[in-house]
């Protein structure tokens, strides 16, 4: 079961981050937010343990929405997607939102639950800080 504070804090990056951004942006958004958690998890967790956390979560991802099913997360937390940016061009935004919202609530639950929630306040810090500029298609992403 998800901690209700790591949703809480998913539910309202989204809501800042994401607003009108198309697809093909959300899913670079989505992107930059893994490389950020990804970043500020490894020195205490190393590659090893969060590959096989991302791998995992990525599985229940495709379980529950198939187009993300060819979702790789690499050993530096960026998502290796070329197949799924294809299969979302033209698509509605709602369903990769929702999935996006999935692995990420999932993954800050499994890092919480791993760590007794110690590196909580930090990761939701570092997601926080995840945005792209405005206007910024095909421009690189900021993290702050």
């Amino acid at each position: 079961m998800a901690d209700p504070s790591h949703a809480a804090q998913v539910d309202a990056w989204l809501e800042r981050a994401a607003k009108g951004q198309p697809p093909q942006e959300l899913l670079r958004l989505f992107d930059v937010a893994l490389a950020a958690l990804w970043a500020r998890t490894t020195p205490t967790l190393g590659e090893v343990t969060l590959t096989a956390i991302a791998e995992r979560v990525t599985h229940n991802a495709g379980e529950k929405f198939p187009f993300f099913a060819t979702l790789k997360i690499g050993h530096t937390g960026g998502l290796g997607c070329d197949e799924l940016r294809e299969r979302i061009t033209g698509s509605p935004r709602a369903p990769l939102l929702e999935a996006i919202r999935f692995v990420l609530v999932e993954f800050l639950t499994v890092l919480g639950n791993l760590t007794a929630e110690i590196l909580t306040p930090e990761l939701h810090a570092a997601l926080g800080k995840v945005a792209l500029p405005r206007g910024s298609a095909g421009r690189k992403e900021t993290r702050k």
